[in-house]
């Protein structure tokens, strides 16, 4: 991800600073510097960087603090705050109402992502129950119509444009009139990209505002795009009501830190982050869990919305308690393996792990590692019910294997690979049921001997990250588990 260098840094810092000694005055001004040299690295406005470690330095009085009290704790509380600060500008941005026509403008640089974008915006509502439209307002830039229409055509979402009009204004018109005729309650009007300095480009996108009357304005922002980002989106903000963020292209390795100065020039609140180019690589912003877990401080909250999405709710429970009893055969490897790529890409799935940085997944590792798990599945496609049920498939002969192997496709040291990593996870499930009460009611997980075990199962640092027991029990009660 673009900031995990930056989250890293930061962690870093905070990391050194625990382990000194004493954390004085001096400890605490070597951890500042730190953090300020990361966001500078990072492409972040030396002005933003100057005002966060003046405001971090006014609310952590090191003289003041009572003796016992956790002052790296303390410290890591200010940074977070301060980081949250300047990602959210406290203000929320328009939020389309189902049932009620919306009109909602892109506008950003050449080269953004803003098509594929628009198309992601529309695909993530259609899910939400909207009913969302495209319009291709870009005459500009040559295959600009023929891109939405792919895309959208992907998506099943209806699309307007046209390739002999070159007027961008009319086409804009008659799309909306057109979509607000078929009752679509979320209009998306795509615009041509363009540069600060383009003077008859910046004029047409706000006669396209004004014509239109976009109930929201939302600026893509590359987000690799660097120290050039404050500029370009003050520009933005100058000629069009800009009231939300999009940071694009977060996937790569760039530094990333110019997003954030984007943030601040316009004033407007990230409303969605998009990690790739799959309609999935797209997600909601929230501040206080991106942070959480650009410091590698996790986002269990999140891990749970993402699992209950994933999982149909009347298969969460019935799938818990196979897991706990031990009961785990080849048909539930399979489903753990849908599930977990039906919740995204797994580097952003383990950045929700409370102590995981997201700097330790290497490129393209992501992307291995989904191979791997597709892999695995098209394996088990190729077996029969009866080994797919079995509770000791590691016993498959030889002859079984081959014949696994040559009906997915795949070779022999694939299915034995996939076969290992079933006898692992199997033995940690294992582990588990010999942990767990034997008095335990299995049906539904209702006692508080469950939750006290698997409190004894996490390691005493996992579980004070996470801030002890009571988050835990919260997060059951989100599972729907009792406690």
């Amino acid at each position: 991800m673009v900031l995990a260098q930056l989250g890293g840094s930061i962690s870093r810092a905070l990391a050194q600073m625990s382990n000194a000694t004493v954390i004085d005055d001096k400890a605490f001004a070597d951890c500042l510097h730190e953090i300020a040299r990361a966001l500078l690295q990072s492409d972040v406005q030396i002005r933003m960087v100057s005002d966060m470690r003046a405001n971090i330095r006014r609310a952590v009085n090191l003289d003041a603090l009572p003796a016992g009290t956790n002052k790296r704790r303390i410290i890591q509380q200010a940074v977070f705050a301060e980081l949250c600060n300047m990602l959210d500008p406290g203000k929320p941005s328009f939020t389309p109402t189902k049932g009620k026509p919306s009109v909602v403008m892109f506008v950003g640089l050449q080269g953004s992502g803003k098509t594929t974008t628009c198309t992601k915006y529309a695909h993530y509502h259609q899910l939400k129950g909207f009913k969302p439209s495209l319009v291709c307002a870009d005459t500009f830039r040559a295959g600009a119509f023929d891109q939405l229409k792919q895309n959208a055509t992907k998506a099943k979402i209806p699309y307007y444009g046209s390739y002999m009009e070159s007027d961008p204004v009319k086409i804009a018109v008659e799309g909306v009139e057109r979509f607000r005729k078929e009752k679509s309650d979320l209009i998306i009007v795509d615009t041509s990209g363009r540069h600060k300095q383009e003077a008859a480009l910046f004029e047409e996108m706000r006669q396209v505002a004004e014509a239109t009357k976009p109930d929201l304005v939302i600026f893509v922002m590359d987000g690799s795009i660097g120290q050039a980002a404050f500029d370009q989106a003050q520009a933005f903000k100058q000629s069009a009501s800009v009231g939300a963020v999009i940071v694009t292209k977060l996937d790569g390795h760039a530094k990333g830190g110019g997003a954030l100065s984007a943030v601040a020039a316009t004033k407007s609140p990230v409303v969605f982050i998009a990690t790739g180019e799959h309609m999935q690589d797209f997600e909601v912003f929230d501040v206080k869990p991106f942070v959480s877990r650009l410091l590698g401080m996790g986002d269990l909250s999140g891990l749970v919305n993402k699992i209950k999405d994933a999982m149909p709710a009347d298969q969460q429970p019935e799938l818990m308690q196979r897991l706990i009893e031990g009961t785990f055969t080849l048909r539930v490897f399979y489903e753990l393996f849908q599930n977990l790529l039906n919740m995204g890409p797994i580097g952003q799935v383990l950045s929700m792990i409370p102590g995981f940085r997201s700097e330790l997944m290497p490129k393209g590792h992501d992307k291995e590692s989904q191979a791997k798990i597709k892999r695995y599945m098209t394996i088990m496609d190729s077996m029969t019910n009866a080994e797919l049920d079995s509770t000791n498939p590691k016993l498959m002969s030889e002859s079984r294997i081959k014949r696994v192997a040559r009906g997915s496709g795949r070779t022999m040291k694939d299915v034995t690979d996939m076969l290992e990593e079933y006898k692992r996870i199997a033995k940690v499930c294992s582990k588990l049921k010999k942990k767990l009460p034997k008095n335990m009611d299995r049906n539904v997980m209702n006692n508080k001997d469950t939750l006290n075990t698997i409190n004894n199962l996490i390691p005493k640092q996992l579980l004070n990250q996470i801030g002890g027991v009571n988050p835990l029990q919260s997060i059951m009660k989100q599972m729907g588990l009792k406690t």
